[in-house]
């Protein structure tokens, strides 16, 4: 009898960790289209987990009134922006239409004339230039077609994806309530399954990554914010049309990490053929100063948030 259950106990064993693991994967299958709405809600929860605190201190110490302050200022800031920015684009949409048609007679203006003095690739750049507004319209309409059309994809793919960005935010409203409700028990948790993993260097690891989260947002927020704030600035300035559309979508797209350039290099280009030469290059220099200063700025922000080297904090932002 004990040779029966011992040659039945490694297939015992081995259907236990394959039911165990296929448990594992499906349930990781059925909440993978909630887990970017839950990744995002845990990274905004500790970074405002001190806010939150300090609204619960002016609250007489009531949690519950803190987190629905918590949840309306995170509607306000997620929820409203995108309705605003939808309906700001729609209620345009016919004088966007109408502009992009006058694209097609628009021709590229003469060089400025130190743009050639450039030492090493000034002569190259003028003679580009030089070749370029020497195109007729309907050769620059014909060499921008494929960037036209794939432009039109994106916009169409990016306007079908509102309504799947609204729920997802919606989602991640409703996670950081749970988690600002019960965040002291699960980072009780979190702690310790760090310290079972490495002990005390485990649960500083733990804390040190919060922190370090905290300063990634910090970072990323106010840099998002400065940034949009000089194109802005830039934008009205230089009289560019749409100048509100045109910085809300700068906004996102810093805070995406990706930078106010996109829409800069549209509104300097416009302004050279608009305005002239001088217009166009102090926008120029102004948007190169607006794209670079993250690169000194968000470091700052997030060695002020986390215990981590400037050098290594540096290197981590430039590097991407």
């Amino acid at each position: 009898m004990t040779d029966i259950g011992g040659a039945r106990d490694p297939a015992r064993v081995v259907l236990t960790a394959a039911f165990v693991v296929a448990m594992v994967v499906a349930t990781f299958w059925i909440l993978s289209p909630f887990l970017p709405a839950a990744i995002w809600a845990a990274t905004i929860a500790m970074a405002t987990w001190p806010l939150m605190l300090r609204v619960q201190a002016l609250l007489g110490g009531r949690r519950a009134p803190a987190v629905v302050v918590m949840i309306i200022l995170l509607l306000l800031c997620l929820i409203v922006p995108l309705v605003l920015a939808f309906s700001t684009i729609v209620a345009h949409l016919d004088d966007i239409t109408g502009w992009l048609r006058t694209l097609s007679s628009w021709s590229v203006p003469p060089a400025p004339e130190w743009l050639a003095r450039l030492p090493l690739v000034g002569p190259k750049l003028a003679a580009r230039w030089a070749e370029a507004a020497a195109a007729s319209s309907d050769e620059i309409s014909a060499r921008m077609a494929p960037y036209t059309r794939q432009l039109a994809v994106w916009i169409v793919a990016t306007v079908g994806s509102v309504g799947l960005l609204l729920v997802q935010s919606l989602l991640v409203v409703v996670f950081a309530a749970i988690l600002y409700s019960s965040g002291e028990t699960a980072a009780a948790v979190t702690r310790r399954f760090a310290r079972r993993l490495g002990g005390a260097r485990g649960e500083h690891s733990a804390r040190l990554a919060v922190s370090a989260i905290r300063g990634v947002a910090l970072g990323i927020i106010v840099t998002a914010v400065v940034q949009g704030a000089l194109a802005a600035l830039g934008l009205w300035v230089a009289q560019v049309p749409f100048a509100a559309v045109l910085t809300a979508i700068a906004f996102v797209l810093c805070i995406a990490q990706l930078g106010p350039a996109p829409v800069l290099i549209f509104a300097v280009v416009w302004t050279y053929s608009a305005h002239g030469s001088g217009w166009g290059t102090a926008l120029l220099v102004w948007s190169l100063f607006a794209t670079a200063i993250d690169n000194v700025l968000r470091p700052i922000l997030i060695r002020r948030g986390a215990d981590l080297p400037l050098l290594l904090v540096f290197l981590g932002v430039v590097g991407g």
